[in-house]
């Protein structure tokens, strides 16, 4: 299920914050940190290196090859070992709260003896972190609210780990002889940014096959529960899946109604109640008769009922139900209308692999056009100049054309420091093909100051698109608390595009923050913030993510054929 890339990186980023939280060297941490992240982007399986192999991944130099090489070989790394037991479990607890660093959570046990996030919570409301040095109301209002955020997502994992183990489950029961049918739905099949339990149909005559194969894969951990119409397992890594076998005359009815939402489904019942019907996972029946009318296509459900076909990322109960009786659904825009990629980066920054390989890739799939758009100086670790950038727009406009006839914009993701003020200044901003300006620092400041800072951004008129708007990271860090309205409004009125980053960490703007920025007529950029070319397939999480958001190709500047969209990049130019 989980490519050993996965693994490693998870490994490796483990190590990072212990060496982090027992007050090692910041630079060590930040190595492990950094070799996590390109092997995890790495487009070549680790498991199948040698020592050579493993040492040509960027960022990885021997002492960690060998901590890898260490880990495929036995399963575990002594050094890793040896850290996690220096380290109470409690603190380890702890740093999983997505704003309290490894360095406060060390501070907390060894002054509070605080090791559990109930006795954390205690604390707070008790007024004890105040007489800490470091602390105060500010960091206690933080830390609650990154409790709130690990509560909330739970058990839940992220969309792409989701979608790899769905996939992988359908691939292997669609084999199984007497298979007509096998989709995944629930949560996954509405694309939400997280899930929880993966739901599996398969149609088929037979049950007893399917439940024998599903129990028996190979990522199987556990069986939860088996019987003839549905069976649970626990995978290795955790993950709940549940299979139910469907008869084929009811495979639209059950794909409905496991595809939810709940509130959707409710509503759909209702409207089945007013024309004298009742809707169940097994079909459309005639209330006093029980006579099935329909059964076995979600669209002849809807249509029995006077709808058109709802897509299931609409179906959150959120007006698609009156918008389908009136004959207004949006015509969603699809992966398949997406012409380019607006937001990349190589490793002349911190991406992982060179131009020519992320042009390549890009081209593989078809785009009509690709930005590149490394990141600019203010972020220092990037250590990015003017003569490096240009140097690059040079191989880039060598490239143009080069890959299929693919064109090649060179831009760059400008950082919005903490007055709004950009990287470069406007003259040199005028070479680029297009700029995205995206918050990386500073993520504590005042509302005010926050939206001042993107509102700024937005009026400069190189900046053509603002990049992961709310800058959160799932499960990980909350999104900034700037004034959003007003920013959308800004964006409207100098014809800003928002991003839909797709990257599955990000998935930034969010559905329900598209919902509201679409009311002000402002237009999106579906990109993938792709570092490595195995990112640069996140395209579909961002598509998903746009759907649920009502966004049609109009909405979406690179859905656009080349010649506008340059018109909405550099209005004053083109």
């Amino acid at each position: 299920m989980t490519r050993p890339n996965e693994e490693v990186e998870a490994l490796l980023r483990e190590y990072a914050d212990l060496v982090a939280i027992t007050g090692g060297d910041p630079f060590k941490a930040r190595a492990y940190e950094k070799a996590a992240r390109a092997i995890g982007g790495y487009h070549a399986d680790v498991s199948k290196l040698d020592a050579k192999g493993l040492k040509e991944i960027p960022n990885v130099g021997a002492s960690i090859a060998d901590k890898v090489a260490e880990y495929l070989r036995t399963g575990h790394v002594s050094a890793v070992e040896e850290a996690r037991a220096s380290v109470p479990a409690g603190v380890r607890e702890l740093t999983a709260i997505p704003t309290l660093g490894p360095k406060k959570a060390m501070a907390l046990y060894e002054e509070l003896r605080v090791s559990s996030v109930e006795e954390l919570l205690d604390a707070v409301h008790e007024g004890r972190l105040r007489d800490l040095k470091g602390f105060g109301e500010k960091t206690e209002a933080n830390i609650l609210h990154g409790i709130a955020l690990m509560q909330k997502a739970g058990g839940r994992i992220l969309l792409n780990a989701a979608m790899d183990v769905a996939e992988q489950v359908v691939a292997e029961l669609s084999e199984v002889a007497g298979c007509e049918g096998c989709a995944y739905a629930g949560s996954l099949r509405r694309m939400r940014e997280t899930i929880g339990d993966i739901d599996v149909l398969v149609s088929a005559g037979r049950s007893a096959p399917f439940m024998e194969a599903f129990s028996n894969l190979p990522h199987t951990a556990e069986v939860i529960a088996r019987g003839e119409k549905k069976t649970s397992v626990r995978t290795t890594k955790g993950l709940q899946v549940d299979l139910r076998v469907l008869p084929p005359d009811a495979w639209g009815a059950g794909l409905q109604y496991f595809t939810g939402s709940k509130a959707h489904n409710i509503r759909v019942r209702e409207i089945a109640v007013r024309h004298g019907l009742k809707l169940s996972e097994y079909g459309l029946f005639e209330a006093k008769t029980d006579k099935k009318i329909t059964s076995e296509t979600e669209e002849e459900i809807y249509a029995r009922l006077g709808l058109p076909w709802i897509p299931p990322t609409l179906r959150e109960d959120r007006g698609e139900i009156a918008a389908g009786l009136r004959g207004e659904l949006p015509e969603l825009v699809g992966e398949d209308d997406i012409r380019g990629d607006l937001h990349t980066h190589t490793d002349l920054t911190d991406g992982l692999a060179p131009l020519e390989e992320m042009v390549a890739a890009a081209a593989g799939r078809g785009y009509a056009y690709y930005a590149v758009t490394d990141h600019a100086p203010n972020l220092y670790m990037q250590r990015m100049t003017d003569k490096k950038i240009l140097a690059q727009r040079e191989r880039v406009r060598a490239l143009d054309g080069k890959h299929r006839r693919m064109r090649l914009l060179h831009g760059t993701e400008l950082n919005i420091g903490p007055d709004g003020d950009l990287d470069w200044p406007d003259e040199f901003l005028a070479g680029f093909d297009l700029c995205v300006a995206s918050v990386h620092s500073h993520f504590n400041q005042s509302r005010e100051e926050l939206t001042r800072r993107l509102v700024r951004a937005c009026e400069n008129p190189h900046v053509a698109i603002i990049g992961h708007p709310t800058t959160r990271q799932i499960g990980r860090r909350p999104g900034i608390d700037a004034d959003f309205d007003e920013v959308f409004a800004a964006c409207a009125r100098t014809g800003t595009a928002l991003e839909i980053n797709s990257y599955p960490e990000r998935l930034d703007l969010g559905d329900e923050e598209i919902l509201r920025a679409k009311r002000y007529g402002v237009k999106f950029a579906v990109n993938t913030d792709a570092h490595s070319v195995v990112h640069l397939p996140y395209m579909r999480y961002g598509v998903g993510t746009a759907q649920r958001g009502w966004l049609t190709k109009d909405d979406v500047i690179n859905t656009w054929p080349l010649q506008r969209l340059r018109r909405f990049l550099r209005p004053a130019v083109r």
